[in-house]
């Protein structure tokens, strides 16, 4: 969802404004494989892959420990220390900071001719400024926005719906830190008043007057709400919105005259005198770090040595404490402790750590003993910054021979003992450390007895490392590795092993989105879709998205209101699990849409605001987040983006979360759902998705995290990295529990398609560009949605190309979604050639892609070595040798080709 009719919602959002995408960025992890085998075992893997690997592993010649991160350019970068055998642990985790940058914002209204006049509107803070403006015209009532004349909108604007404009604000001056959008002001048109709201767009903060928007009048009658600005209120007390924070200023002079409309009737004016006013503003910044940690046996002592070192400015205090009897629970070693530590409440240990001589940032060293099982950590800057892991502790695992950790980072890891004191063939070392590296992956289980032929040691090991470690981690930056399935080494006539997880389904599962934005309207869509269940079955479906079942302000379901009420637009509750059973009869399973991120209110407080709820789940306003001003919630602050047209739901609050894994169990067994399509993810911590997944158990799940490409200059820049990285970490966050939708790949496929740029298809290693090319498995592709296709249009598929979006999502690994008004259209039976190739040749979520050709007018590539397919007018044929390829599907700029 990222629109909803505004007129239905008036009452509950005192802004008239359209929820905007916004962008957040996130370092990757490291990963680091020797945190999770002894070193001796690490150095038998350089050995038996000392040439020509891909995960830069050194010679054993020299035997030193290595740690592989991920550098801003994408390259793998190998840190060596001069000490190997000792080393039992090495991560290198990513911190984000909060710091407070300081500016200044200004208001000027200045009078170029007799009738004309000039507004502008700058901030000198740093970030992607955007003004959301609209104008009151002359016998308007209401808080309600318009849209200005055309004369009067500066260059760069861009329509929002029909209400406002948005205007992006310009630097001034190259190296100028100010950014400042003006405005042409004719007092002879119609106009009564300017209204405007700032936009941060990097951090997605909105910054108004005293909560509502700024107003500047043009007429002496323009009804005064409090948040005049100019020179006849001046600026009042500009209050606090979001993280902004803005001192009031003294009002201004006023003077009177007359003025005329457009339409040639006189109406009672104000002689507009000029104004300057700036004020200090000040917002949270992000800024990103690194914590480094090493830990290293002494073979003389037994000790566990750990070195902590960071990046962070300021004084770093580490509050610590050690782990014994196989659990995490905190607890005070034994003395001595290192310099400048204290006992902090006989719970926990703090110790500070020393500034490093060239001042960039702080270092110490721990001495523990060697029976230890591990140390636990946070870090803590000042009486009001903590920080830790993603939020967990961070963890030190002390390895031995005979235990590995429970858990590093994100990611589940199951205490195996590896084999010791004894002999192991090539044959069998690489089939235990196959085994090893596939208890690092999520909801992948150990394959035992496996067997590999020794030519093939270093390839398997090589592909293992890659494909698995990814798998766990997704934020392997080395490689971008493409999965094959888990019995990646049976013979090809055996079926894939079919494993199940919320985030993955079956892997083989193929998704069907059914309805659009215009289903509500019949009344009966439940029966509708009950009619066609066969036939989406026969098609080769085996998953389908229905829409929110729940009571919504707006008819479309995504403004829920009374979450148990399942009466809506799109039938009533009875209706709803006849057709979950209808579908379950033809072997599908539903998703229902689930919206969790804001929920509209029942009642207004004495302030006339709307955040209370009523129904079954009549929380406070202690449900809603506080840093959303629009709502006057009394819960914490945002975990992730608010969406402004409804009360944002505080999901750190225990009896939030209670209450929706309550309601989601409820759902999943009164209603028959078999999973979740979560909206607007980005609005809160995808760890809070791991706890609802957790408790309601789905058979599939997968989160619409959406946001903006890079672009420069409106072209699209050719590395989506950044992009792809941030939906990775929202699924890392919930520990795979869900996946998410592609929304890189479809935005590199419409440039691709509609520019002829078919290279982009290709990143700079070789793989997929989207977030299939880094983890497949997670990745749920598409081409159209409901928001960006049907009525809406607001990102529509290139026009007549959508046949070659469909031969590429459905032929390459991820999930495929086929959006439901392509199935009733001229391409359905297009589509189900598609989809009958797809079930035929066993394409999979982890199937493994080779992309052959990338280049100006074509895209090819080679899928399992079952399927080959070209997309683009450019020419390509498979190549032709023991595998006898044959046509399966082609159209127009596509072609699809599978062996027989």
């Amino acid at each position: 969802m990222s629109t909803v009719p505004i007129e239905p919602l008036l009452h509950h959002s005192p802004l008239r404004h359209t929820s905007l995408n916004g962008a957040r960025t996130f370092l990757p992890s490291s990963l680091n494989l020797r945190c999770h085998f002894t070193s001796k075992k690490l150095h038998s893997i350089g050995r038996s892959v000392a040439s020509g690997n891909s995960l830069g592993f050194l010679s054993s010649e020299r035997r030193r420990s290595i740690a592989i991160r991920a550098s801003s350019s994408d390259t793998a970068v190998v840190e060596t220390t001069s000490q190997s055998d000792d080393v039992i642990f090495q991560e290198n985790f990513p911190v984000q900071r909060i710091d407070k940058a300081e500016g200044k914002i200004y208001v000027r209204l200045k009078q170029v001719k007799e009738n004309d006049w000039e507004l502008s509107v700058g901030c000198s803070l740093p970030g992607k400024w955007i003004l959301h403006w609209g104008v009151s015209y002359v016998g308007d009532t209401g808080s309600e926005w318009d849209q200005p004349p055309e004369d009067m909108r500066p260059p760069g604007s861009l329509a929002i719906k029909d209400y406002a404009i948005e205007t992006p604000l310009e630097k001034l001056s190259e190296g100028d830190s100010f950014h400042e959008v003006t405005i042409n002001l004719n007092l002879e048109s119609s106009v009564a008043a300017l209204n405007f709201v700032l936009k941060d767009e990097e951090s997605g903060a909105w910054y108004q007057h005293k909560g509502r928007d700024f107003k500047v009048p043009l007429l002496d009658d323009v009804p005064d709400d409090g948040n005049l600005i100019g020179a006849k209120k001046g600026f009042g007390a500009l209050g606090k919105l979001s993280n902004i924070v803005v001192n009031p200023d003294e009002p201004g002079a006023d003077v009177q005259e007359k003025g005329k409309s457009s339409s040639g009737s006189t109406k009672e004016g104000k002689g507009l005198e000029e104004f300057y006013e700036e004020m200090p503003i000040s917002k949270h910044v992000a800024g990103d770090n690194s914590v480094s940690v090493t830990a290293r046996k002494c073979p003389e002592t037994s000790k566990n040595i750990v070195s902590i070192e960071t990046d962070l400015p300021g004084d770093v205090t580490v509050h610590w404490g050690v782990c014994k009897n196989g659990n995490k629970k905190w607890e005070i070693p034994a003395e001595p402790h290192p310099e400048e530590t204290s006992l902090f409440k006989n719970k926990a240990l703090r110790t500070r750590l020393q500034r490093k001589d060239d001042g960039n940032g702080s270092s110490g060293i721990f001495s523990l003993d060697g029976e230890l099982e591990g140390l636990c950590f946070v870090l803590k800057l000042n009486e009001n910054t903590w920080l830790n892991n993603r939020g967990e502790d961070f963890y030190v695992p002390f390895l031995t021979s005979a235990a590995l950790p429970v858990e590093s980072g994100a990611a589940q890891v199951s205490g195996k003992t590896p084999k010791t004191n004894q002999e192991v063939s090539d044959s069998g070392f690489t089939a235990e450390i196959i085994t090893e590296i596939r208890n690092l992956a999520i909801d992948i289980s150990s394959h035992k007895n496996q067997k590999t032929n020794v030519k093939e040691v270093q390839e398997n090991i090589l592909q293992e490392i890659e494909k698995l470690a990814a798998e766990a981690y997704s934020i392997f930056r080395s490689t971008t590795p493409a999965f094959t399935p888990e019995s990646d080494l049976e013979s090809e006539d055996e079926k894939p092993e079919i494993k199940i997880s919320s985030g993955t389904g079956s892997g083989f599962e193929i998704l069907c989105q059914g309805f659009n934005w215009e289903s509500h309207k019949s009344g009966r869509w439940y029966q509708e879709l009950q009619e066609k269940a066969d036939e989406l079955a026969s098609l080769g479906f085996t998953v389908l998205w229905l829409p929110p079942p729940t009571e919504s302000v707006s008819p479309e379901g995504y403004m829920p209101k009374d979450l148990y009420n399942l009466n809506s637009r799109y039938g009533t509750i009875d209706e709803l699990k006849e057709t979950v059973k209808r579908f379950h009869k033809v072997g599908i399973k539903v998703l229902g849409d689930a919206v969790l991120n804001h929920r509209c209110a029942h009642f207004k407080n004495s302030n006339g605001v709307w955040n209370l709820f009523g129904g079954r789940l009549n929380w406070d306003d202690r449900a809603v987040v506080a840093d959303d001003p629009h709502f006057q919630g009394r819960g914490n602050k945002s975990s992730g983006d608010n969406f402004h047209a409804a009360p944002n739901i505080d999901h750190s609050q225990d009896f939030v979360r209670k209450d929706i894994k309550e309601w989601l169990c409820w759902m999943r067994e009164e209603v028959g759902y078999d999973g979740w399509r979560l909206d607007f993810v980005r609005g809160f911590w995808g760890g809070y998705v791991k706890d609802y997944m957790d408790a309601s158990k789905p058979y599939f799940a997968v989160g619409e995290y959406w946001d903006s490409l890079s672009y420069t200059y409106g072209e699209m820049d050719y590395n989506q990295d950044a992009h792809r990285q941030r939906i990775v970490d929202w699924i890392n966050a919930t520990s795979g529990a869900a996946g998410a939708f592609d929304v890189t790949t479809k935005g590199i496929l419409h440039a691709a398609l509609q520019k002829c740029e078919y290279w982009r298809l290709s990143d700079p290693k070789g793989k997929p560009p989207g977030v299939v090319g880094w983890w497949p498995s997670r990745a749920v592709t598409f081409i159209e949605n409901h928001d960006t296709g049907s009525t809406q249009g607001h990102w529509r598929f290139p026009g007549g190309k959508e046949m070659q979006g469909y031969a590429y999502i459905l032929t390459h690994p991820g999930t495929p979604a086929v959006f439901f008004d392509h199935i009733y259209s001229d391409y359905r039976s297009e589509i189900a050639s598609l989809l009958s190739l797809r079930n035929r040749q066993k394409l999979h979520c982890r199937s493994e892609v080779n992309i052959v050709k990338s280049e100006r007018d074509v895209y090819a590539a080679i899928i399992d070595e079952k399927v080959a397919m070209k997309i683009g007018p450019g020419h390509y044929e498979p190549p032709s040798g023991s595998q006898n390829w044959s046509v399966a599907v082609e159209g127009r700029d596509y072609k699809v080709w599978e062996t027989s």
